[in-house]
């Protein structure tokens, strides 16, 4: 019995040792999505604004403390010159927007479908993209007066040219075999752009649409300085001729706001929107 156990117990050893060594598979990826992560930042942020502040590293004239910046903003809210300012920057915002947004789309698939369209087009926005857009203030203002329309003008521009150009990318970046696949298939021009053209460029297009948002606030906050009489920018600039950085703070935490859910709501949309694809994201 104990030279069969022996034996038995032999075997067994080198039958392990003949079996591959089963490695443990690392991960690569970044892993789940950690809830509210993108909130991490300015919380953070906050906390430590608020903390210099109680240890009187800032000075209060120059950097308020948050909980000033709040008091501030209440008062603002109250008297009614808060909510005011906030329309007024939406609307001219949005229509901007909106203009640039469905300029930015239109170029891109007559540029990226056609090859007389991208002759005519394609580097006419190149030239315009070279061209800083607030460089064209002084401009616009000969053109259109100084009232509203040059403002929205300025911010359809800045929108349309981020949006044109990764849209423009995704389309010229779209496989050939795919179109290949739908001439085979006998597909018509408007199946071809439905099924191929529009979810290949959605990609490139959401980026687009999160840079032209954000421009859209970068860019309304220079305008509405210039012969405003409502608006985040012109509270901000008649806060700096009377030393109010309290109010200037406000204006600049309404704008991040802003600009913080706009992408945020890009981002979610995107995320629904493609959801049929793999990636690090999610």
């Amino acid at each position: 019995m104990t030279a069969v156990s022996t034996t038995a117990a032999v075997n067994s050893v080198a039958a392990s040792e003949e079996l591959p060594q089963v490695r443990r598979r690392r991960r690569l990826s970044p892993g789940k999505r950690l809830p509210a992560s993108r909130l991490v930042g300015p919380v953070l942020f906050l906390a430590l604004w608020a903390a210099a502040s109680a240890a009187g590293q800032l000075d209060p004239a120059a950097i308020p403390a948050p909980w000033t910046v709040v008091k501030t903003a209440g008062h603002l809210w109250t008297d009614g010159t808060l909510p005011t300012d906030v329309l007024t920057s939406l609307q001219r915002a949005a229509t901007g927007f909106a203009i640039g947004l469905t300029a930015g789309v239109v170029l891109a698939l007559a540029s990226g479908l056609s090859r007389v369209g991208e002759a005519l087009i394609d580097g006419t926005v190149q030239l315009n993209r070279s061209i800083p857009p607030l460089g064209l203030i002084p401009l616009f203002i000969l053109w259109l007066g100084i009232g509203e329309t040059f403002k929205i003008a300025i911010i359809a521009i800045v929108v349309y040219i981020p949006i044109y150009l990764n849209t423009h990318a995704a389309l010229s970046g779209i496989d050939q075999r795919y179109v290949e696949l739908a001439e085979v298939q006998g597909l018509s021009r408007f199946a071809f752009v439905r099924q191929i053209v529009i979810p290949g460029a959605l990609p490139g297009f959401f980026v687009g649409l999160r840079l032209g948002v954000t421009g859209s606030w970068l860019g309304l906050i220079v305008l509405e300085q210039i012969n405003a009489t409502s608006g985040l920018g012109y509270m901000m600039f008649q806060a700096q001729n009377y030393g109010q950085s309290d109010v200037i703070l406000v204006g600049l935490v309404v704008y991040g706001i802003f600009g913080l859910t706009s992408d945020s709501a890009v981002r979610l949309i995107e995320r629904r929107v493609l959801s049929w694809r793999r990636t690090l994201s999610n």
